[in-house]
């Protein structure tokens, strides 16, 4: 008997190997990392991946390309995600990487791919340095205790060896041997390094040596493994293969270290640091505009992966000042974005699928400060909370920029991680502000009528609660109108819970059946128009003349095909009538190509999903039989 826990890894399993396959098959595969809720792909052509595929996984909340990453969303499951495609793709640190031009989205990706692997340790090290500063000022715990000073290492370590696991991140993301990049950046930190600190007159070889501290820096390593990437790749074209084991490693670090200290370290350290005086110069021009630009824009840098290019600046900003700005204010959109959860929870009725999301999407979003499901859940689905984050964010974000809110922890921003921020009254006024204009706006604005399907309680419905067509005929009247739909396949009817692909089974993309056919043609199943035609032919959208929509999908998994054995009959937007001939295709050619004929028949819109009755199920059908029976409300007469 399999465990839950067993079955739940199964899942993971099946599903991953759908991603990999969706994102072009592990051979498109660069590399891959993840945050708190992504997962990042570096594919080596991403025209290969079917974004449609992979959003209409039951796990995917929304793909993104962007930042020479192509993220696919999963939400708090990424790390067994990520863990199950580390496995079934054979991706490790020995992967090999291709060649990158430098480019803006390039600069962005290896940023992203350096911090992400890293957030969780940071995350967590943050929180305990939020901990320690209520043990303290509760006077709980001394700041010269030996407690508080074990917990202040664990809290400081990632930070202060930053270099070290950067260099093993950056190396990953980059090319050569990650753990010497580790070495790079540990060799910064040596004790016998170290001493030199301060001291005059010390030079390498005859060159001038100005030794300063390296710990928690950020640049100077960007730039050390940057040009060790070359270097590696240099000494393994000229060594012989059979010395290359120690031979490379020994000359990169004599190489490399020395470049470090002498040349790299130093200029990293002046790019470090001018970055970070031009962020405070324009936020010293106006905290105003700064405020409304970090807390109005920061939820749409997060959709496209460009908020990691403050990372660098941010931790730089905490070395040199004790105290971030930038996060400061862009706190404010994190809350806003919380507002607009709890705005959706406040808005939605008892028993509703928007009261079960948006509850836990707000409380993960306070107690965790993840709220990437808020803006591909909630934010991206209905539109007009676009403007809305944006306003309430660009409010809270205005305020804390003006009363000079500024992070002084590396933390996630949650209602934990409070201490870090002073002064405490303007981040209040800054948070408290976006929240609640999140909040209000939402409620009141931030869905359409027609779009309150998910808002309403859901109360599925069987046979006997199936409502006949309405007789009322003033103009006034609400009217339910039904729709027949006929078989479009001949074969037999098989329930949609059996089929054998968790998007159908699960009834994520609607609810219907499945039939297996024992004919090549595909028919019209009521009057209507065709709506969508999906270019591998093996799949057609419909909606009937009352307006309910229908998926007729050939076989699972067809799509792989790219149209081989189908020939459409029909095109976007032509009329049709009942019977007439849509699509054909041969059922023995795709069977002998590995592919199951179960072909989903279903309802992709709310309104006939909720007002559906099958007639068939489990039984042979033709082209003649009733399926089901759909009724739409309509105002007016019929």
């Amino acid at each position: 008997m399999v465990s839950m826990k067993g079955k739940k890894r199964m899942r993971y399993e099946e599903e991953s190997k759908k991603i990999i396959e969706f994102v072009g098959g592990k051979s498109n595969i660069n590399s891959l990392v993840h945050c708190a809720t992504r997962l990042r792909f570096s594919l080596k052509d991403t025209k290969k991946a079917d974004k449609a595929a992979l959003e209409n996984l039951p796990s995917v909340m929304s793909v993104v390309n962007s930042g020479g990453q192509y993220q696919v969303v999963i939400g708090n499951k990424v790390p067994d995600y990520y863990a199950a495609i580390q496995t079934l793709a054979d991706l490790n640190e020995d992967t090999p990487k291709t060649e990158r031009k430098l480019s803006f989205n390039y600069v962005f990706e290896v940023i992203s791919g350096a911090f992400s692997p890293l957030i969780p340790a940071m995350a967590g090290s943050g929180m305990i340095k939020a901990i320690l500063t209520i043990l303290v000022e509760m006077k709980v715990l001394a700041d010269t205790s030996s407690t508080y000073l074990v917990l202040s290492a664990a809290s400081n370590a990632i930070f202060y060896f930053l270099p070290i696991f950067l260099g093993i991140t950056l190396t990953k993301k980059i090319g050569g041997n990650m753990y010497v990049g580790g070495v790079i950046g540990a060799a910064l930190l040596e004790p016998s390094f170290t001493g030199m600190i301060g001291q005059d007159k010390l030079d390498f070889l005859g060159i001038q040596l100005n030794v300063v501290d390296y710990a928690t820096t950020i640049f100077p390593i960007f730039v050390a493994v940057f040009i060790y990437s070359f270097v590696d790749k240099l000494l393994r074209k000229i060594i012989f293969r059979d010395l290359q084991l120690f031979a490379v490693p020994m000359f990169s670090l004599m190489i490399m270290v020395p470049l470090t200290a002498l040349l790299f370290g130093p200029f990293g350290t002046v790019i470090g640091n001018g970055l970070s005086q031009g962020v405070m110069w324009l936020i010293g021009k106006s905290a105003l505009l700064s405020g409304i630009v970090l807390g109005g824009g920061m939820p749409f840098m997060v959709m496209f992966g460009l908020h990691w290019g403050f990372s660098p600046i941010t931790l730089e900003n905490l070395t040199v000042m004790g105290g971030d700005p930038i996060e400061g204010m862009a706190v404010a959109a994190v809350f806003a974005q919380i507002g607009i959860a709890i705005g959706f929870y406040l808005k939605s009725k008892k028993h509703s699928k928007m009261k079960a999301l948006a509850g836990p999407l707000a409380l993960t979003g306070l107690f965790a400060g993840v709220t990437e499901p808020i803006v591909y859940g909630l934010i991206l689905r209905y539109k007009r909370l676009l403007p809305i984050v944006a306003i309430s964010g660009a409010i809270g974000g205005a305020i804390c920029g003006v009363t000079g809110v500024t992070m002084n922890a590396y933390v996630f921003h949650n209602i934990f991680s409070i201490p870090v921020y002073t002064p405490k009254i303007g981040y209040f006024i800054g948070v408290g502000s976006a929240l609640i204009a999140g909040a209000v706006l939402t409620y009141f604005f931030g869905v359409k009528e027609d779009e309150m399907v998910d808002f309403l309680p859901d109360t599925d419905r069987g046979e006997d609660d199936f409502q006949e067509p309405v007789v009322d005929r003033s103009p006034s009247s609400e009217q339910l109108v039904e729709t027949v739909v006929y078989a479009p396949l001949a074969g037999k009817v098989i329930p949609l819970k059996e089929v054998e692909d968790d998007v159908f089974s699960s009834e994520i993309a609607g609810k219907g059946v499945a039939i297996i056919p024992d004919s090549d043609e595909v028919v019209a199943p009521f009057d209507g128009t065709v709506v969508a035609i999906f270019p591998s032919k093996h799949a057609i959208g419909l909606k009937s003349s009352n307006g309910g929509e229908l998926l007729i999908h050939i076989g699972i998994n067809t799509v792989n095909l790219n149209g081989e054995f189908f020939e459409t009959k029909v095109a976007m937007g032509d009329t049709i009538r009942q019977g007439q001939t849509l699509l054909t295709f041969d059922r023995e050619k795709i069977a002998a190509a590995g592919y199951a004929m179960t072909s989903p028949v279903i309802l992709t819109d709310a309104q006939s999903m909720k007002d559906m009755m099958i007639i068939n199920e489990e039984e042979q059908v033709t082209s003649k039989s009733k399926l089901f029976l759909v009724g739409e409300k309509l105002e007016g007469t019929i």
